[in-house]
């Protein structure tokens, strides 16, 4: 899935969505941050910052402690907001559907995402196809409807919640070139 959203899914959400409103917001990825950086206290502060997570949807997300606490990070936002309910349906978390949906818990299987299954194809080489056009165009309208709903959405606050913040896993050091 990282593959996908870094070849086709992220790119062409930066694109599309600068194509619809100038300045074009800014979209974060983890992949993005600084070296250097306490990648926790850099994620919390991104998530804080976030007016709408588009999550992309995969079984392993719902067991990654650090998606769980972004997902319920942003649905109790939500829940202070009073979005995400029977008399406001719209919510923050936008979630676009990679893979399986079958085994989702509960929660997950609550909100309607739009379905990229199809478009699943993590190698560069699907670019040259010609479902490729197709992937671009729901992008499009993906950005269409980001662009809407961050209109609608309320500004920032320095207080928003983090929900279970989940302990720093340790991330094996990267090999050290030998010449």
């Amino acid at each position: 899935m990282q593959k996908w959203l870094l070849n086709h899914f992220y790119p062409r959400l930066v694109d599309c969505l600068a194509d619809q409103i100038a300045p074009a917001p800014k979209v974060y990825v983890d992949r993005s941050m600084r070296r250097g950086v306490h990648w926790p206290s850099d994620l919390q502060n991104a998530l804080r910052r976030t007016k709408v997570m588009v999550a992309l949807l995969t079984p392993p997300y719902f067991e990654s402690p650090w998606c769980m606490a972004e997902w319920r990070s942003m649905r109790e936002r939500e829940r202070l907001l009073g979005l995400a309910n029977p008399d406001s349906p719209q919510g923050l978390v936008y979630p676009i559907l990679y893979s399986d949906s079958e085994n989702f818990p509960p929660e997950g299987q609550q909100l309607s995402w739009w379905d990229f299954k199809d478009y699943a194809h993590p190698d560069p080489v699907y670019q040259e196809t010609r479902e490729f056009v197709h992937f671009h165009r729901e992008v499009t309208k993906v950005a269409r409807d980001l662009v809407q709903l961050l209109q609608q959405v309320p500004e920032w606050q320095p207080d928003w919640p983090i929900v279970e913040k989940p302990e720093p896993v340790l991330i094996p050091p990267p090999p050290i070139p030998r010449f």
